[in-house]
């Protein structure tokens, strides 16, 4: 192919598939699958969330996967220590393509009241081993907190709010 072929190829090909690009990212943001990693008390919560008062399905996410290999979304909730960090970052490299992650709960955002001068083994935050997309504070946040994260990744994946809130004036 000649060097014009390889210039048309690379003009069109953004255009091309732009619509399929955000029918994909629609079905992706309706139909998450999160994979939980439950270390502490917010687990609870986060479970709380996926049952029937606060309905985790009706955003299509109610299903938590067992298997890394099935989900797009990683939950972390919970005190990160430096035994259970490896582990985690493998069950991230493990996800496939497009994958997430929600950090729900001050210990994951932070470290939480476990961080102290002298301590060694807490890591002072999620973001330090994995990308994290959606930060929910609390000790521990509410369902209607993570319902909320939920709303914002969505709002990450697709672009739109799926239910805008009312205008601000400032």
């Amino acid at each position: 192919m000649g060097e014009r072929g390889v210039y048309l190829e690379k003009e069109i090909f953004p255009v091309k598939f732009a619509l399929v690009e955000k029918v994909l990212d629609l079905a992706r943001a309706n139909s998450i699958w999160p994979l939980t990693f439950g270390l502490a008390c917010c687990a609870i919560e986060m479970m709380a969330t996926a049952m029937a008062r606060f309905d985790l399905d009706r955003f299509g996410a109610g299903v938590f996967r067992a298997s890394p290999r099935q989900a797009d979304l990683m939950i972390v909730t919970g005190t990160v220590t430096k035994k259970m960090a490896p582990v985690l970052t493998t069950l991230y490299d493990q996800m496939p393509s497009p994958k997430w992650v929600i950090a729900m709960g001050n210990c994951a955002i932070s470290g939480g009241p476990f961080v102290f001068e002298g301590q060694y083994n807490v890591i002072e935050g999620v973001d330090l081993l994995v990308p994290v997309d959606v930060y929910v504070p609390g000790c521990p946040p509410r369902p209607e907190g993570l319902l909320e994260g939920f709303l914002k990744l969505e709002e990450k994946i697709t672009g739109t709010r799926r239910f805008p809130g009312p205008e601000s004036r400032w």
